[in-house]
């Protein structure tokens, strides 16, 4: 899904008006652009849990790269950070936050707004983790954004479109993949990567 919509932004010129409007130069773009696809593929372990009563035991079993990592035993659920959809939209928030006269206040709001939207669309799938409709959370983003703070609705929307979904979809979501039983809980990986890296670009574009 990512690639597809990838593809068809840069094949109509968007992405580099995207990029453009939060700032970016093409290198930098580039760097950001591949820097999230590739890290997309690594999860950097954070702590375990235990799964939830009622879970599904055939869905338990720990990947086996985890094992040195952490100590992820049948029953527990290994909660890690995705770099590709956590750690660099995360950073590239706190760039935007630091390069561009945002009030923290406004930022705070507009992510709350978000998250909450967030939180109230996405479901747990079995066997899949968290899913919601992906294009929610960019239009709810760019909105916010642009009632919130007109001149600057380019570098909020995405802050508090990526940062939104992360919380909203992930982090206020653990408990419902503690019930599911999922052996990785991959704070901005797997399903929610798509959500994170589309919302990303979507809103800054309607914003």
């Amino acid at each position: 899904m990512t690639f597809a919509v990838l593809f068809a932004l840069i094949q109509v010129g968007l992405l580099s008006i995207a990029f453009d409007k939060l700032g970016l130069s093409s290198d930098s773009a580039m760097l950001l652009l591949i820097s999230s696809l590739l890290g997309s593929g690594i999860n950097l372990p954070l702590f375990s849990m235990a799964a939830g009563p009622g879970a599904d035991p055939q869905w338990q079993r720990p990947p086996t790269w985890l094992t040195p990592l952490l100590r992820s035993r049948p029953g527990q659920i290994v909660v890690a950070l995705n770099v590709g959809g956590g750690l660099i939209p995360v950073a590239f928030s706190v760039f935007l936050l630091n390069h561009n006269p945002l009030p923290l206040g406004q930022a705070m709001l507009a992510t709350g707004i978000v998250a909450t939207v967030c939180y109230l669309v996405s479901r747990p799938i079995p066997r899949l983790g968290i899913g919601m409709p992906i294009f929610v959370a960019p239009i709810t983003a760019a909105l916010v954004a642009i009632i919130l703070l007109p001149q600057q609705s380019a570098p909020l929307a995405y802050i508090c479109g990526t940062i939104g979904v992360l919380i909203g979809a992930d982090l206020l979501r653990l408990k419902d993949i503690r019930a599911l039983g999922a052996p990785l809980a991959s704070i901005g990986g797997a399903g929610t990567f798509d959500g994170i890296f589309i919302t990303g670009i979507v809103a800054v574009l309607l914003a």
